[in-house]
């Protein structure tokens, strides 16, 4: 579509964003939208308040995806795509996808069909932490991530930390005894160092909250108890960076594509 507006094209642009947003992801930068386009997400509408900036930047950072984003981004003032996107962010672009299906991420979660570990966090409370930890396990090529408890992995603060790389990664909400098939390892501070054990490609690899750790609930599923090594006295790792380290040492070996 051309740079320029009219009143009713605008008035029809967001219309059309508004019939989409309660049954959508809401995809807020540019970053977040270059990877929802790079992992095959179904992107309805894309607006932005600076088509021409974002064009330059795609050229710029992602010209792989530059084509797709000059036919789909469609300008609008930069007032309105504020009532639409409260907290725009500074690129000036926000795009609207579809959330896959439960049952093609339960799918992929399935032990029949895993290659790499599924992280599961168990009651998170930090939307920030969850995201940087789906956009760790993509980097990784983790199979997937699986939060226990009440937070939304698809809430968009988590799409926003996770800068969108949750098309790149299966997530879901489960129970722990929806939990999928596998060896379980979860992590504490009294389980046996993490190095003594090969982390076999179909594991789940559990993390529980800073402060009170993995549940008892989790805690009775899981095959083995496994600690990160850690001098003496510091307390504890964030969680993003004990996902990192537990992935990293299953990591060795394979080869990334």
């Amino acid at each position: 579509m051309s740079a320029g507006q009219d009143g009713t094209e605008s008035t029809d642009v967001v219309r059309r964003w508004r019939g989409h947003a309660d049954d959508c992801v809401l995809l807020d930068g540019f970053h977040a939208l270059k990877h929802a386009l790079r992992f095959g997400a179904s992107i309805p509408v894309v607006l932005t308040s600076d088509r021409r900036g974002v064009l330059e930047l795609a050229a710029d950072l992602a010209p792989d995806v530059a084509e797709a984003l000059a036919a789909q981004a469609v300008e609008v003032p930069d007032d309105v795509l504020r009532t639409l996107v409260p907290r725009l962010h500074p690129t000036r672009i926000a795009a609207l996808a579809v959330r896959p299906s439960r049952s093609a991420q339960l799918a992929a979660l399935s032990a029949g069909s895993r290659s790499a570990p599924v992280i599961v966090l168990d009651n998170p409370r930090n939307l920030g932490n969850a995201g940087a930890v789906i956009r760790l396990a993509a980097g990784f090529g983790a199979t997937g991530v699986v939060t226990t408890g009440t937070l939304d992995p698809w809430h968009p603060t988590v799409v926003r930390g996770a800068a969108g790389l949750h098309y790149a990664t299966a997530v879901e909400q489960l129970a722990v005894g929806e939990l999928p098939d596998g060896p379980l390892f979860a992590l504490d501070p009294e389980g046996e160092d993490i190095r003594s054990y090969a982390l076999p490609d179909d594991a789940l690899l559990a993390f529980g909250s800073e402060r009170s750790g993995i549940s008892p609930e989790l805690r009775a599923r899981a095959d083995h108890l496994v600690s990160l090594p850690m001098r003496a006295q510091v307390s504890s790792y964030n969680l993003a960076t004990s996902v990192g380290m537990a992935l990293f040492h299953w990591s060795a070996g394979h080869e990334f594509g």
